[in-house]
């Protein structure tokens, strides 16, 4: 293992910590490799998440959000910013590095079924990690195993059964499973509830809760549905077109949002009272590639509040008060 790098202003408590993160993606090289055009996926994302915290990261579709989750479990080489994982600077780690590493860090993935390999059976699934980790001895695995099951709410008579002989929430219970096998402390839930039906969306995120409380996991939820992330998040993150707009606690997020692209996402969540008149902010225009991001600030095309300064420099992310953070010239 390479000597650990010093970490400035280290927080003991924080179990995970991202600074000026970014990702981009080759689109156009020369013939020598040069590359002439790129796409920005992830552009200058900062925040840190305390053990047992839930956050949740908010966004349209394209804005990068699996992307960072997917580059802080290093699936993909940050190309540049810190990735801190409890104390421990993991940018730079190779594959052997990470391995010890791939124990405490684990993720759920989008769609259950093209996760879960078709022909093993749930038992075999849930027992591969548990003997490469060896998290306990070979005689104890599938005791092990049947009891995460149970956990999870599945019945050991599942342990035989494939993948196809269940329905989509079932499945998601597997992923879940093989997730926590090699008992993870950071999670990352990459909209883990959005194929599956409302009703089983419910059961799904109270176990990740009730799971959360039992093995003091910390989450951190990529989803679109803003109902389901302040239900289950201690800090949200908003996300357009790879950068961060805004972040902070759930409380001052839903109570006071600043930046104006939270506001209309937020103006979109539908009330229950059908009597009460939505101000609804409707964004016009689509939004830029993010291989062409506009100029200045990337919100400032579709923004209703867009002033000059605002298509000429980008807007700095400050701290507004108890953490909560935003990057628009309004404020």
């Amino acid at each position: 293992m390479a000597d650990e790098k010093v970490i400035e202003n280290y927080d003991p408590e924080v179990i995970l910590e991202v600074r000026n993160l970014r990702k981009t993606f080759p689109l156009k090289k020369t013939i020598t490799g040069k590359v002439t055009q790129e796409l920005v996926a992830v552009d200058d994302v900062s925040f840190s998440l305390k053990a047992g915290e839930t956050l949740g990261i908010v966004g349209e579709s394209g804005c990068g959000k699996t992307t960072l989750g997917r580059a802080i479990l290093k699936l993909h080489q940050p190309t540049g910013g810190r990735i801190i994982f409890e104390g421990q600077d993991i940018t730079d780690f190779n594959s052997k590095q990470m391995r010890e590493i791939r124990k405490k860090m684990q993720i759920i993935f989008q769609d259950p079924y093209s996760s879960l390999p078709p022909r093993d059976t749930v038992g075999g699934i849930l027992s591969e990690p548990v003997e490469v980790h060896k998290i306990v001895p070979k005689h104890e695995v599938k005791s092990y195993v049947l009891d995460l099951m149970d956990k999870c709410g599945l019945r050991d008579y599942y342990f035989e059964r494939y993948p196809h002989e269940f329905s989509g929430g079932q499945r998601q219970r597997i992923c879940i499973a093989r997730a926590l096998s090699v008992n993870p402390k950071l999670v990352i839930c990459d909209e883990p509830v959005s194929a599956l039906d409302v009703s089983i969306q419910a059961q799904i995120i109270n176990l990740l809760k009730k799971l959360q409380n039992e093995m003091g996991l910390t989450y951190v939820f990529i989803s679109h549905d803003l109902s389901v992330v302040k239900y289950i998040s201690d800090k949200i993150g908003v996300m357009y077109l790879g950068s961060m707009v805004e972040f902070g606690t759930k409380e001052d997020i839903f109570s006071r949002p600043l930046h104006p692209y939270t506001q209309a996402l937020f103006s979109a969540i539908p009330h229950p009272d059908p009597d009460v008149k939505m101000n609804r902010i409707i964004l016009k225009g689509d939004i830029p590639s993010p291989a062409n991001p506009p100029k200045g600030c990337r919100f400032h095309t579709r923004c209703p509040h867009a002033m000059d300064i605002c298509k000429e420099e980008a807007p700095e992310y400050k701290d507004y008060g108890n953490g909560h953070c935003a990057a628009c010239h309004l404020l």
